[in-house]
């Protein structure tokens, strides 16, 4: 019969990671625990102030957001709030889950891909509404050369696009190659302390130490993935004067 302590540190092979239920349960569980907060913030906010701790937490997650958004995008970047909300706190729940659980959506490098093509593929739409298809498109392209420079500019051309095809893989990468890491670490140093002979090091779960480090891995790489989105958006959209006059 399988211990916590082994659960804990299971390596994340399919078949050996409660596959008769996936990582979809834990997808789920994470949406439940998002939909929670949310339920109980807008609970505990009455129209004028915050009366718990929940509504509190959402504000100043609001504020912390909502100055990274438009910092990054600039004033009409308000819209891409919601957007910005949604990935943070999809992927810092998923990440907390994988402190606790032997694995979780950001430990799944499939999920990832899922993130990082929808956050991409959103990008292009938000460049090809605001620049129109052509205009989006020519940007790849640099600035105009002539026909005398014509190789140049398509050199140009094809290295934007292979730079955007892999804004997919840096992005996706980057959050499963650390949530995937902290397993592997947590589970090397349990290892190390069974194969160590001493009995009380037999007691201790030593990749536990580590947890402090991951929780700030957690916060990290859902920042990380946000604010590149964000930048990403901010370098394709251009401002809108009645948006920044809103604003001010």
């Amino acid at each position: 019969m399988t211990d916590l302590r082994s659960l804990v540190s299971m390596p994340l092979a399919e078949e050996q990671v409660v596959s008769f239920v996936g990582w979809a349960f834990y997808l789920v569980i994470v949406l439940l625990v998002v939909w929670g907060f949310l339920f109980q913030a807008k609970k505990g906010y009455n129209g004028r102030v915050f009366t718990n701790w929940f509504s509190l937490r959402a504000e100043q997650l609001y504020l912390f957001l909502e100055s990274m958004v438009l910092g990054a995008i600039g004033p009409h970047g308000r819209k891409y709030l919601p957007l910005a909300a949604g990935f943070w706190t999809l992927i810092f729940a998923s990440n907390v889950l994988a402190l606790f659980a032997p694995v979780s959506p950001t430990t799944v490098l499939s999920f990832n891909l899922g993130l990082a093509l929808t956050s991409i593929i959103y990008v292009q739409y938000e460049g090809m509404k605001a620049n129109g298809v052509f205009g989006h498109i020519a940007h790849f392209a640099g600035p105009k050369l002539g026909m005398a420079l014509l190789p140049i500019t398509l050199m140009i051309f094809v290295i934007e696009i292979f730079s955007e095809i892999m804004k997919n893989m840096s992005l996706s990468i980057r959050i499963f190659a650390n949530m995937h890491g902290g397993h592997a670490a947590v589970e090397s140093m349990n290892d190390l302390a069974l194969s160590s002979g001493i009995p009380v090091f037999n007691l201790i779960p030593l990749g536990e130490f580590l947890l402090p480090l991951k929780i700030l891995t957690c916060i990290v790489q859902a920042l990380v993935f946000t604010l590149l989105t964000c930048v990403y958006l901010g370098l394709v959209t251009h401002h809108d004067h009645g948006d920044e006059a809103h604003a001010h």
